[in-house]
């Protein structure tokens, strides 16, 4: 399967126009090769929002017209598209990604990672668990920005048998080495196909970075973004890679399986519930 990660800017409440910007460009996906196409978080919405009645205004429910108009487009175009957009549920908001194809929605994710920045400071925490969807032949597992920052949210993802973790994200500047260094460790370490979609553009005094890139599961980056300008990448990606965790390096003297070699008796220490106070919004 050929994907793409779109680079793309957003202009804040503008939900059609931003709309239409996906359409254009799942449009020159499409035409090039491409089964699944990845854009960025908030994608539909902005990012920037000062209020939770100020985000509440451009939340729709999922399913609801969002989704509905891009199932009909990617029904249209025989393909598959991950987004980011706003959730609304009952007076609740959550920073969500959503997986449609010509079938309709697939699946969607609630982002557990917030930060205290943008819609992020308002946001509800997401309350589903981890889950992996079918894309075709890929199995995809979603996380958001913040998310790959823990090592937790792509394992969870990889031992429920993601071949691919795509990431819409708004990284902003200090988000570099995230960028840099982390996308290729996440893939690296689970052996899976890791893309992260990052915006550009300024909003409310936040400039976005770009640098998007999608990595292998051995960690090669296998099409990156060096700037901030709007542009498309591509990458072919096979999940049988991913699913085959073991690597032989050196038959009978060097053999590697990071989800075989794993100790979950050990790693009780990552789940102890924490009392450890969270920027902006007290203790839990």
């Amino acid at each position: 399967m050929k994907i793409a990660a779109v680079q793309m800017d957003v202009r804040i409440g503008e939900v059609d126009g931003n709309l239409s910007a996906i359409e254009a460009r799942l449009r020159e996906t499409v035409s090039n090769g491409a089964a699944l196409s990845i854009f960025p978080e908030c994608a539909v919405t902005g990012y920037c929002f000062e209020s939770l009645d100020e985000a509440r205004e451009f939340a729709q429910p999922v399913p609801g017209p969002v989704t509905e108009r891009m199932a009909g487009l990617c029904r249209e175009l025989n393909t598959h598209a991950v987004f980011g957009m706003l959730e609304a549920d009952g007076d609740r908001v959550f920073n969500a990604a959503v997986l449609v194809g010509p079938d309709g929605l697939i699946g969607s994710y609630r982002k557990v990672h917030l930060p205290f920045l943008g819609v992020d400071m308002f946001s509800s925490f997401g309350d589903v668990e981890f889950q992996v969807h079918q894309a075709g032949d890929v199995r995809v597992g979603m996380n958001i920005c913040y998310d790959s920052a823990f090592p937790e949210a792509a394992r969870s993802l990889t031992l429920l048998g993601a071949d691919l973790i795509a990431l819409p994200t708004n990284w902003p500047p200090g988000a570099e080495c995230v960028a840099g260094f982390v996308i290729n460790a996440r893939a690296m370490e689970n052996a899976v196909y890791f893309a992260a979609a990052n915006r550009v553009g300024e909003e409310r005094g936040f400039r976005f970075i770009g640098r998007s890139r999608i990595c292998a599961p051995n960690g090669q980056t296998l099409a990156t973004s060096e700037d901030d300008s709007e542009t498309i990448l591509y990458a072919d990606i096979d999940p049988e890679v991913a699913r085959n965790k073991l690597a032989v390096r050196e038959p009978g003297r060097h053999a590697i399986d990071r989800l075989a070699d794993r100790r979950p008796e050990m790693y009780g220490a990552l789940t102890k519930p924490h009392s450890l106070p969270r920027p902006g919004r007290g203790a839990n």
